[in-house]
């Protein structure tokens, strides 16, 4: 059983904040609201909850919004991590709220179970991202640091057929769009993700997602 995780939920519709409350599993339990940035600064200092769900749009504040939010009440409360939850899926947005610090982020069409986990996911320390945001992260952030990784041992479990579908993979294809991409059969591509996975000791496409963006191997 998933132990009890402590939340702050923010975001400037109260309706949407009672209604996440009534869907979120059991084993989230909201400690505090807010609905605007000074207010959401306030509640996390506050509270100190594990994660903060945050909307990337927030009224007040200097007009930063959700990016605002992390970067004045993260050195306040160093043992919260931020998941950004929005209905906005423009890479602007979802690369501003990352670089301030938020560990994941996911759209307001996931369900209360998604969100739930994405919760669960960050408040253990890893990241979480809807599949196909990451690419946008990875393009953001893997670019610039792609020369500059250093193939790791884990790395070089890979062929280099194997690490094509990796990268595919980590920035949210489906299996068809990397079948289509590569011109290999659907069922290649299921062989290369298994052995990918096998090989890296990962038990899901966001855990691959995950490991990729904290390598900066994109």
């Amino acid at each position: 059983m998933t132990e009890a995780i402590t939340v702050v939920v923010v975001d400037d519709h109260s309706i949407f904040r009672s209604g996440l409350r009534a869907d979120l599993e059991d084993y989230v339990h909201v400690i505090g609201e807010a609905g605007d940035v000074d207010g959401a600064v306030a509640a996390v200092t506050r509270h100190q909850p594990q994660v903060v769900l945050l909307d990337v749009h927030l009224p007040g504040g200097q007009g930063g919004g959700g990016a605002e939010v992390i970067r004045r009440a993260a050195p306040t409360a160093p043992g919260s991590r931020f998941l950004a939850l929005s209905v906005s899926d423009s890479a602007e947005d979802v690369v501003g709220v990352i670089r301030a610090g938020a560990r994941g982020y996911i759209t307001k069409g996931s369900s209360g179970a998604e969100v739930s986990r994405a919760v669960a996911t960050v408040a253990g320390g890893d990241a979480v991202f809807s599949p196909r945001l990451a690419g946008f992260v990875l393009d953001a952030f893997g670019a610039a640091a792609g020369e500059q990784a250093q193939t790791d041992e884990e790395l070089d479990r890979l062929s280099a057929r194997e690490r094509e579908v990796m990268r595919l993979i980590a920035r949210g294809y489906s299996y068809k769009e990397v079948a289509a991409e590569l011109y290999i059969s659907i069922k290649t591509v299921e062989t290369h993700v298994s052995a990918v996975l096998r090989k890296l000791q990962l038990s899901s496409r966001h855990e691959l997602t995950a490991w990729a963006l904290e390598r900066r191997l994109l």
